[in-house]
C-alpha cells in the first residue's frame, strides 16, 4: 500500500533525476473520455497515435500504458505485446501532466513527488487524471510526498543537478496556486530536490497549460539548453515570449554557477497542419534508453536539421522521429505524453 506523507516536498536526500537517466519504465495514458474528445473518430486517431509512440519506445525500454480495465481490448489491437497493460483509469494522455514524478536517494529509494492536477487550472475533465498519481503509487507500494501545489510537471524543465527552468505564466497563477512566486519557487525547489529557479514569464490564457516551458526550451544535460526559436518576422504572442525566455537564459547561471550554453533550433515552416492551435514543437521530444523520440511536422529542412540537432547532443542514443501531428492538433506532443520511472 502506498502512503501519503505529511511533510511538504522530498525527504532530505531525495531528488528528481535527469530525464537521460536510466530509464525503468515509461508511463503512458489511453485517451478515452468522450466530453474531451467528442468526435469518435479524432479520438480513435489519436489512440493510434499514443500505440504508435508507445510501440515505438517500447522498442528500446518496457512501457506501461495506463488504461481502465474496459478499455484494455481495444487498446491491446493498437499496442504491441511488450506493452504493458494496468487497470488505471484515465480520461487523456497526457501523462506528462497527470502521471507520477519520480524521485530517488543515493540508497535506492523511490518515492513519488506529488502535486496536484486540477486540469490545466480546471480547463479540462479530469475525473480520472486527477487520481492517477495516487493510484499509480498505490499499485506500487510508494510514498508519495506532496508539494503543496497544483501543477504540472510539463510546466518544469529540471537538469537533474539541481537547476529548475518554468514559465511563470502556469505556475504563479491563480487557477493553480494562490501563493507568491517566492512561495511557489520554495516549494518546487523542494518538489525536486534543486537548488536553483531560472523563471522567465511565459504567456498566461492563450493555450491550454498557459504556457508549459517543455513546448519551447529542454535542458540537455546541466549547463546546456536547447530552445525552439521563432521566425523574425513572427510577432504573435508566444514568439514574443520565446525571445524574452531566449534573453532570460542567455544571461542565466546553473545552480553550479556556470553560464548556460544554447542549442537554437528553428521553428517548423512548410508543415502538414497549418491550423492556429496547432503546437509545432521540437523542443517537445522525449529522451529515454539508448533513444531520443521526436516528431516530424513534414518540413524536409527543419525536420532534417532538428534530427542532427538531436544526434549531436545526444550522440549515444539513436533518434527516431515520428508523425504526431494528432497530439499537435490537442495541443501537446511526445514528451507531454510520457513520463519515466528512474532505475534505482
Amino acid at each position: 500500500m502506498s502512503a501519503q506523507a505529511s511533510t511538504t516536498g522530498l525527504p532530505e536526500g531525495y531528488f528528481v533525476p535527469a530525464e537521460d537517466d536510466p530509464h525503468e519504465r515509461t508511463f503512458m495514458q489511453w485517451p478515452v473520455n468522450r466530453t474531451v474528445h467528442p468526435d469518435r473518430w479524432f479520438l480513435e486517431d489519436l489512440q493510434q497515435t499514443i500505440a504508435e509512440i508507445a510501440n515505438t519506445i517500447a522498442e528500446f525500454e518496457p512501457v506501461v500504458m495506463l488504461a481502465g480495465a474496459e478499455h484494455h481490448a481495444n487498446a491491446r489491437k493498437r499496442l504491441s505485446q511488450s506493452v504493458d497493460l494496468w487497470d488505471i483509469p484515465t480520461d487523456d494522455l497526457w501523462c506528462r501532466d497527470a502521471g507520477p514524478l519520480f524521485a530517488v536517494n543515493d540508497q535506492g529509494g523511490l518515492v513519488v513527488s506529488g502535486k496536484k492536477f486540477n486540469g490545466w487550472g480546471e480547463k479540462q475533465f479530469h475525473d480520472n487524471d486527477g487520481q492517477i498519481v495516487s493510484r499509480v503509487a498505490e499499485r506500487m507500494g510508494l510514498t508519495v510526498y506532496p508539494s503543496g501545489l497544483t501543477g504540472e510537471p510539463g510546466g518544469v524543465e529540471w537538469d537533474g543537478h539541481g537547476t529548475l527552468l518554468a514559465h511563470e505564466s502556469c505556475w504563479v497563477n491563480p487557477n493553480r496556486n494562490d501563493l507568491s512566486r517566492a512561495e511557489i519557487e520554495d516549494r518546487l525547489l523542494r518538489a525536486y530536490g534543486a537548488d536553483k529557479m531560472i523563471w522567465a514569464p511565459g504567456v498566461a490564457g492563450h493555450d491550454i497549460t498557459d504556457d508549459h516551458i517543455d513546448a519551447l526550451a529542454r535542458f540537455v544535460r546541466p549547463g546546456e539548453v536547447l530552445i525552439q526559436v521563432p521566425y523574425p518576422e513572427d510577432d504573435d504572442i508566444f514568439s514574443v515570449s520565446a525571445r524574452k525566455t531566449l534573453a532570460i537564459l542567455k544571461s542565466s547561471t546553473d545552480a553550479e554557477g556556470r553560464h548556460l550554453k544554447i542549442t537554437e533550433v528553428p521553428s517548423p515552416g512548410r508543415i502538414r497542419v497549418t491550423s492556429d492551435d496547432f503546437l509545432a514543437s521540437y523542443a517537445n521530444y522525449y529522451v529515454l534508453n539508448d533513444a531520443v523520440v521526436c516528431a516530424e511536422f513534414g518540413d524536409k529542412d527543419t525536420d532534417g536539421e532538428l534530427q542532427r540537432t538531436l544526434q549531436r547532443l545526444y550522440p549515444d542514443r539513436e533518434v527516431v522521429a515520428l508523425n504526431v501531428d494528432g497530439l499537435g492538433e490537442t495541443g501537446g506532443g511526445i514528451h507531454c505524453a510520457t513520463q519515466q520511472q528512474p532505475r534505482v
